[in-house]
Order: C-alpha cells, then structure tokens, then sequence
C-alpha cells in the first residue's frame, strides 16, 4: 500500500508542481497515522476452537501451548501458575515443541513420563525445566538434569523413556491440535469459559492483563448461569 501511494503522490506532484509535492505530503502523513493507530500486537486467526474450551465442570481456565525451550514461554511460566493458584482455576498446558528446539520435543516426552506417575509430578518438572532453561544446553544436560529430577522424586529413570513411542505420539498430537487450531508462535495463551455470555475464548495478548481476563471471564459465566 505504501508502494502505492509514493507512485501516487509521484504523479500527483508531477502534475501540480509544489502545490502537488504538499498534497502528497500531507497524503503520506496521515496514511502513516492511520496505520499507527491500527499497529500494536495482533492475536492468533484461530482456525479450529474446539481445543479452546475449559476441561469439564470448570467455568474458566488457562489454555496455553507452550514449548519447554522457548524463552519466552519460561518468563511466562511462573505468572501463568500464579493465576492457576490464585483463582483456583485449571491450567490446561498443551505441548508444541518448535522444530528449530534441539531438546524441546524430548523434554516434552519427559514430562509426559512423569505425568504417567503423577500430574502434579509432570507439571512440577515442566516447571523446573522452565526454571533451569538457560543452564540446560544440550539433549546430554537434559538427561542429567531429569535424572536428578527422577531421583528427588525418588523416581528410577528408565534408560528408554518412551520405548513404545505412545508419549512421542502424545506429543505429536497435540502438537498437531495446535496447528489444527492455528497456533504460530510460542507461548499462545487463552482464557477461555464455559456457558459465558462474554466471548468463550479470549487471547492473552498483553500478559499484562492477564488477571484482568480472568476477573472479566468470571464475571461473565458467572452472569451467564
């Protein structure tokens, strides 16, 4: 569009000397304000919503799809567990290990290992992962690193995690429910509701605002009842 309007405002000016060269500098400027007004962070074009909604008998929850070596999923990390505890609502953690993660996928298979003994284990090695990210380097440092891990669960870490492939496929599937869904970037997180008469699924854009989300989503489905 820019390219455009410069080819218009090139004639223009052509044709009406600096009486034109103003026009098409006005022209300019308020294009550039109008766009400026429509710029800021733009959400996801869900394609599929059906993930998004809250696991049954829940009014309100965090739906997030998230990748165990991604920066900016690990800042994240701790507000999203907050709000979960604080409101008491469930945290829904979806995997979408990015291609270009050299451990991510594998630490998504781990996890899926410990929820296998127990959810809250699996949630809290997630979450260890994220607090640790930056010390762990490799798929080596992540074997070591989830060994201690196992071992302070009193745990014994097989030597094949997931001989069968069953977590792989677990992985793999949601990762493709978040294609299925459109997701694009790492961490994508809604907060979405139950029989609300606000929207059923809402972006977290701003995580800033997270909490103001929340407080909105269950101030709708509480209306909604």
């Amino acid at each position: 569009m820019n390219d455009f309007l410069l080819r218009s405002s090139h004639r223009l000016s052509s044709g009406l000397g600096l009486a034109g060269l103003f026009l098409s500098a006005l022209c300019l400027l308020g294009t550039s304000q109008a766009l400026g007004q429509f710029s800021g962070p733009i959400g996801t074009q869900v394609h599929d919503p059906a993930a998004l909604k809250p696991p049954p008998g829940a009014r309100v929850a965090i739906i997030e799809f998230e990748d165990m070596e991604c920066p900016d999923c690990a800042a994240a990390n701790p507000l999203l567990k907050e709000a979960s505890d604080q409101y008491h609502i469930p945290w829904v953690r979806h995997d979408f290990p990015l291609p270009f993660h050299p451990w991510s996928f594998q630490a998504a298979v781990n996890a899926r290992w410990f929820d296998t003994k127990s959810k809250t284990i699996g949630d809290e090695y997630r979450d260890q992962v994220f607090a640790n990210q930056p010390n762990i380097t490799s798929l080596d440092v992540l074997r070591t690193f989830t060994e201690k891990f196992a071992a302070n669960q009193k745990l014994a870490l097989p030597f094949a995690i997931d001989p069968e492939g069953k977590l792989t496929a677990l992985v793999k599937a949601d990762y493709a429910l978040g294609q299925k869904v459109g997701i694009e970037h790492t961490p994508t997180i809604w907060v979405s509701t139950s029989q609300s008469r606000g929207a059923p699924f809402v972006e977290v854009v701003d995580r800033t605002k997270l909490f103001q989300l929340i407080d909105q989503a269950l101030a709708d489905t509480k209306a909604g009842k």
